[in-house]
């Protein structure tokens, strides 16, 4: 994929996880990537040239303008944008409080509204442009105890088809579902039970592939989606999730 080679790339979350694998492989591909991220460590990341770093809460409006109006004047009009910052809290819907209802919903949606609100005038100016935005596999299915995440990423999958109605025919938006990735968020949720390489195995077990998927596929299937081999897709979701949820349990036939 040559279609990044100078390109600007703006990646929220994109400090570790699948926003740091997306960026990893914009890279790769020559592009100029500016991260929008609340984690001070990814100012680490501009010994890469190509990457500059943007302290930004992208939950915030003028911390979202600012910090995009200040990437465009640094590495000029966005080529592509991967909403990809998110957050998870437990519980259902009488356990959780507001204040957590409401940071999810914050960060997992409100930011992918801004962050598109600020950067769809570049790519107007500039004549075209990609919007990737990063949902869950739980945008379909749902575990236990997911209330807030659940709802914030299946909301993602209307606002991924109403911006590609509305921007039609000069920006794609489409939508990427992982299953369960191999990410320090993953890796924090399972810390807090008692046995969590057990836990790891259970997650292995859900998938068909029999395997939890690494950031690394996800982040070659964002820049895929964001290419010109992508160029007629739109407005659609996409799963990448090892079969999750596709087998119906019961009996073999014999």
């Amino acid at each position: 994929m040559k279609d990044f080679k100078g390109r600007h790339i703006i990646v929220t979350g994109g400090v570790k996880g699948i926003g740091k694998a997306a960026v990893d492989v914009f890279v790769r591909e020559g592009a100029h990537v500016s991260i929008l991220d609340v984690d001070p460590g990814g100012k680490a990341l501009e010994a890469n040239k190509q990457i500059r770093f943007y302290l930004c809460n992208v939950s915030n409006a003028e911390s979202v303008r600012e910090n995009v109006k200040q990437a465009i004047a640094n590495a000029g009009e966005v080529d592509v944008l991967v909403n990809n910052a998110g957050i998870q809290r437990y519980g259902n819907v009488t356990e959780t409080t507001e204040e957590d209802w409401d940071l999810v919903m914050n960060v997992n949606l409100k930011s992918a509204f801004l962050v598109s609100k600020y950067v769809i005038p570049s790519m107007q100016r500039k004549g075209l442009g990609v919007i990737v935005n990063v949902s869950s596999v739980q945008a379909f299915l749902s575990q236990q105890v997911v209330a807030a995440y659940t709802t914030s990423k299946t909301a993602l999958l209307g606002l991924t088809r109403s911006i590609a109605v509305d921007y039609a025919p000069y920006i794609r938006c489409v939508a990427v579902c992982p299953g369960t990735i191999d990410t320090p968020m993953l890796q924090a949720a399972i810390r807090e039970s008692p046995d969590p390489d057990e836990v790891f195995r259970e997650c292995e077990e859900m998938h068909l592939l029999k395997k939890v998927g690494s950031a690394e596929e996800v982040g070659e299937f964002i820049t895929f989606l964001a290419s010109s081999k992508a160029s007629f897709i739109t407005g659609q979701a996409y799963r990448v999730d090892g079969g999750l949820g596709v087998s119906i349990a019961g009996s073999k036939r014999t």
